[in-house]
């Protein structure tokens, strides 16, 4: 057997009763689980069969399985030739193709099919999900600026109630009212039904009144499956965790792993209470912590304990780096976003030079609205890289295409889909029928109210903006629009109607401004949008061929990857933690999110933050000064 260490040890030669493994980040985890598993069968006896390895997604599964069938024909070899004493303690051929490798969803569908005879055909697809709740919202006649935003919020609640397991009565939705939301997850709900399909959600909830009705099949499956293992325990819902523990009674052989310190994904039901609760629901648990990081320098992993420690809710636990000692961490901070790019940019060069690939960097942000500045100088600078998700495109917002919308209306385009992109926004009441013919005509309007000279003075006071807007540099032009025209006022109205955070749709005005500040013409930035939308176009389909070049990636998408040098943009206050992180909880999630982010770097972490943003003075992360805090985190710039 390879050179464990002895808590690693301790856990794979763990036999029977539950255990609680604490991983800490670059710990080995899976290689733990792989060799438990190959333990309970060659020294233990245990049948393959019944034995279950759970993941959270298919790629985790398939890469499990892979290592542990690698593994395992390690094992045949020496079982051949009687090494390692494996053909006397209990060695069985093709062990490997009968242990059960899955994600909750495809272990609880296998039920399903078993019981109710359900096919793949059965689950409905995302087009079909959005294509239901889309058919409510016209039928409600509901309003949205963003419907695709509002559908894709909308669907995400549905699956967080059902995870849950809450009463719809009692839920207060995020997005809209809580009748409309009603109204939309009943009528979702009916259509399922009507269509005979499941979406993953339903997979759970059926899976539990099955098990709760049908004592028998809950039996059966008890007696299918003697161990189960699962993986990254820390993002388990409410409703995936009191199925495995009707799964593991009454033997309660439930060995799981993970790190409280990384659950950070609360908006799907997941919380480090649950796992935080494990020795309280089996008292008998025995506990284990993987303590030694393998992947990390020392100085990135005493920064990232400094900051995790000032969360209230976790396991107290220390972590140590085999590796020794590397560089120290470092801390910058840039005049503004453009300093701040630049700055990452040139040093990205410098490491290239230093025989660096590019590969080996990675550049993480907490939302897909950050790294707009850093793709474009990254564009500019013609360094290749690839992002793990599509980069919305700051002009292809609805916000952008209202204020661009109103340019084009000053620059004399006077059709009516893009007139009727503005004249409500803000509300000047002015009626659809008011607008006749193809291109518009502000003499026609006019004659349409002239009877109202309230409304005639409301139509007069847009002709005369048109006019001052023709002109303008863009800059200036977002700024009227903004300000003098009153868009600024009405999304904050709208931000109140949909109960979202106003400064989060305000930045989009605030990005789109800052970008329109780097052109002196309309036409000059009109030019640049284009480009940009090209190139994004472009980045998009090398993404399929073969991924290459620095990765960047939100914090989110960075969890279970590691690369040698690693930024973390924008360690501002209101970004990171991000400003709608009130509670508690959610300033615990951020911490825990910024967390993974720091131990995602095996040799470098800089860590970069600005001092002013839009013209205004930025704060620097309660993060970054709780990680300087009592401790030598490395160079400040």
């Amino acid at each position: 057997m390879p050179d464990f260490h002895p808590s690693q040890m301790e856990a794979i030669q763990h036999n029977t009763g539950p255990m609680m493994v604490l991983a800490g980040p670059g710990s080995g985890k899976t290689t733990v689980i792989t060799h438990r598993v190959k333990y309970l069968i060659e020294h233990y006896g245990a049948d393959p069969s019944r034995i279950l390895v759970i993941t959270f997604t298919r790629a985790a599964a398939r890469e499990m399985k892979e290592r542990f069938e690698k593994l395992m024909s390690g094992s045949e070899e020496a079982a051949g030739g009687e090494k390692d004493g494996l053909a006397g303690s209990g060695y069985i051929p093709g062990a490997a193709l009968r242990v059960s490798f899955g994600t909750f969803h495809s272990i609880f569908f296998t039920i399903l099919k078993y019981a109710y005879r359900y096919q793949a055909s059965s689950i409905a697809r995302e087009e079909q999900r959005t294509g239901f709740v889309r058919e409510i919202v016209d039928r409600l006649d509901l309003e949205l600026e963003d419907e695709r935003e509002f559908i894709s919020s909308v669907l995400g609640e549905i699956s967080f109630v059902k995870s849950e397991m809450l009463d719809l009565n009692h839920y207060y939705s995020r997005n809209c009212s809580e009748e409309i939301f009603r109204k939309l997850y009943q009528g979702y709900e009916e259509r399922m039904r009507r269509a005979n399909l499941l979406d993953f959600d339903d997979m759970l909830v059926m899976c539990h009144q099955l098990f709760v009705q049908r004592k028998d099949i809950l039996k059966a499956w008890q007696e299918k499956f003697q161990y189960i293992l699962v993986d990254e325990f820390q993002d388990i819902n409410k409703i995936q965790y009191e199925i495995v523990r009707m799964l593991a009674k009454p033997e309660d052989n439930l060995f799981i792993v993970g790190d409280d310190d990384q659950s950070v994904y609360r908006f799907r039901g997941s919380k480090p209470e649950i796992m935080l609760g494990f020795p309280r629901d089996y008292p008998s648990a025995k506990t284990v912590l993987l303590g030694v990081n393998y992947r990390s320098s020392m100085e990135i992993v005493e920064t990232a304990s400094r900051l995790i420690q000032n969360n209230k809710k976790r396991f107290d636990k220390k972590l140590e780096a085999a590796r020794g000692h590397g560089k120290p961490v470092v801390t910058c901070a840039g005049k503004d976003p453009q300093a701040e790019t630049l700055q990452i940019v040139k040093e990205i060069q410098e490491y290239v030079r230093a025989g660096f690939r590019l590969e080996d960097i990675a550049i993480l942000y907490r939302t897909n609205l950050n790294p707009r500045l850093m793709v474009e100088k990254l564009m500019e600078y013609n360094i290749p890289f690839t992002m793990k998700d599509a980069l919305p495109n700051l002009y292809e917002h609805w916000i952008s295409q209202n204020v661009l919308a109103y340019v084009g209306a000053a620059r004399g385009d006077l059709s009516r889909g893009n007139i009727l992109q503005i004249i409500n926004r803000p509300n000047r009441y002015i009626s659809r029928d008011a607008l006749e013919g193809l291109n518009v005509s502000w003499n026609a309007v006019k004659s349409f109210y002239q009877d109202k000279g309230w409304m005639v003075e409301r139509i007069e006071q847009l002709e005369y903006d048109l006019q001052m807007l023709k002109n303008m540099p863009p800059a200036a032009a977002v700024n009227y629009i903004r300000k003098a025209v009153g868009y600024d006022d009405y999304i904050k109205e709208y931000a109140r109607f949909r109960r979202l955070k106003p400064e989060e749709l305000l930045e989009v005005l605030d990005q789109l401004q800052e970008s329109a500040a780097g052109f002196k013409t309309m036409e000059a930035w009109y030019d640049h949008m284009e480009e940009y939308k090209e190139k994004l176009k472009e980045q998009a389909q090398s993404q399929q061929k073969k991924a290459e070049g620095v990765s960047l990636m939100t914090m989110h998408g960075s969890k279970g990857l590691e690369f040698s040098i690693v930024y973390i943009l924008d360690a501002n206050e209101g970004i990171t933690p991000h400003r709608k992180a009130v509670l508690d909880a959610d300033l615990e999630e951020e911490r825990r999110m910024f967390y993974v982010a720091m131990t995602r770097a095996k040799d470098r972490l800089h860590v970069c933050c600005v001092q002013e943003r839009y013209g205004k003075k930025q704060e620097i992360s309660r993060f970054v000064k709780e990680y300087l805090e009592n401790g030598k985190a490395g160079r400040k710039r």
